[in-house]
């Protein structure tokens, strides 16, 4: 079984600030997104978990490992360092979906996104120590089998984003409703999946999936740990092994 600790990162009323007392600058506004996303990526990092950036004004980090004090500063570090702060809201579960739920939950309750007032909430449980397990996370590195040679070296970047995009799309909404799973395009042709206690015939069923229904061919390496980056880095060298035999999916020992 896993337990997933997930924390919900939402700027705080981001919508009324980028219009106020006008409305900014597009360019200006990726730029501060995309920074803020880097830094969030090293500071939560460096503490071994990960993060994914959503949709920027709200980001999605697993965060196993890491306790209130470690949320504490790294909130505490971007209200120090951006014209807009971050509310923080931390939940587990036996899925990644049913801790999303939760951590969402806790901060609707604190107030809406766009409420002046709500400012810097941080909510939510972490898992105590004695409870964490080796096999706490389960991580699954998807990757498009040759999208380098179909599409990349053969279309135009658009089409191939297209084709992309596509992929990530069914196989993101397919893992979310059939495993209970959370998938992240994390640039190039790569989705990370968090997921419950999978195992090869789920992943099987999904890669079909996508494949009947965009046409676009994947493969996967899933690897678990107690934190993040263990299970992050046991997906990769997974995916690797599939790149080397040939199988569409591996399960890292």
């Amino acid at each position: 079984m896993t337990n997933t600790q997930v924390t919900h990162i939402q700027i705080d009323n981001y919508g009324p600030w980028t219009v106020t007392p006008e409305p900014r600058r597009e360019v200006d506004l990726q730029t501060l997104q995309s920074r803020l996303y880097a830094d969030l990526a090293q500071l939560i990092g460096n503490r071994d978990g990960y993060i994914f950036f959503s949709r920027f004004d709200n980001m999605i980090a697993v965060t196993n490992g890491l306790d209130e004090a470690d949320h504490a500063q790294i909130q505490e570090s971007v209200g120090n360092r951006y014209p807009v702060t971050m509310s923080l809201s931390v939940a587990t579960g036996t899925t990644p979906v049913s801790a999303l739920g939760t951590a969402t939950e806790q901060l609707q309750e604190a107030g809406s996104a766009q409420d002046d007032g709500r400012r810097e909430v941080l909510r939510g449980q972490t898992i105590a120590d004695q409870f964490r397990t080796e096999t706490d996370l389960q991580f699954a590195h998807f990757d498009v089998d040759d999208a380098t040679g179909k599409y990349t070296d053969q279309l135009n970047e658009f089409d191939t984003f297209i084709q992309i995009e596509q992929g990530y799309a069914a196989l993101m909404k397919y893992m979310r409703e059939a495993h209970d799973s959370l998938s992240f395009f994390v640039g190039g042709d790569n989705v990370i999946a968090v997921c419950p206690d999978l195992g090869e015939p789920e992943y099987q069923d999904a890669i079909e999936h996508v494949r009947e229904s965009v046409d676009v061919e994947l493969k996967v390496g899933v690897g678990r740990g107690r934190i993040a980056s263990d299970a992050g880095m046991d997906a990769k060298h997974a995916l690797e092994t599939c790149r080397a035999t040939g199988e569409t999916v591996t399960i890292a020992d």
